[in-house]
């Protein structure tokens, strides 16, 4: 008994309906898988700090970059040597040279890969757009530490610097996850927000 012409319209329908859902979620659960695993250098938003602070230590450096919009954007310090677990603060300048605004979001990864599952951050400025007005400049910071379950991992543990790296794109042709509100709009226009990202 073979299926009917109307039946074959409608399965085929319903497969199609079923793909173009799934297009749309691939983005947002890439993203969400990236953010629990570490996946691909995705660093991870932590709720709490460390649990513990070991004698084992790693270097961070701060790399900055911009991808289609005319900011300015550089790293204030160079690398911090932390141990596992113990907090470290870096800061990043973002200067805008035109006489006009700019909207921008952030993103974030870490290198060597392998350091994501153990790289988190307790507060920093991704995924929110920001407006920065003209011949403005701003300093966003980063609290972040390397979590002491790396000594676990035989591969990570050998690890003796990891790179924390943030690019700038116009937040016009961003395509990428960006958090529910602006925080700066929350803020009043605050001139110097930090919102965990």
């Amino acid at each position: 008994m073979g299926l009917s012409n109307t039946r074959i319209a409608l399965l085929g329908g319903g497969l199609a309906a079923g793909m173009l859902v799934l297009a749309f979620a691939a983005e947002p659960l890439y993203s969400a898988f990236c953010e629990v695993t570490g996946f691909g250098g995705t660093t991870r938003m932590a709720t709490a700090p460390a649990s513990q602070i070991l004698e084992q230590t790693v270097t961070v450096r701060f790399d900055a970059n911009v991808a289609d919009t005319p900011l300015l954007f550089r790293a204030l310090q160079g690398p911090q040597t932390v141990q596992l677990g113990q907090h470290g603060l870096a800061f990043y300048e973002v200067t805008n040279p035109t006489d006009r605004e700019v909207r921008v979001i952030a993103t974030y990864n870490v290198t060597p890969h392998m350091a994501g599952p153990y790289f988190n951050k307790l507060e920093c400025f991704c995924f929110s757009e920001r407006v920065i007005g003209p011949g403005e400049s701003r300093k966003l910071p980063v609290v972040y530490f390397v979590a002491p379950e790396m000594v676990e991992d035989r591969v990570a543990s050998q690890l003796e610097t990891i790179t924390l790296s943030y690019t700038f794109f116009d937040s016009r042709t961003y395509n990428g996850p960006r958090t529910e509100a602006n925080a700066e709009a929350r803020a009043g226009g605050a001139a110097n927000p930090a919102t965990p990202g």
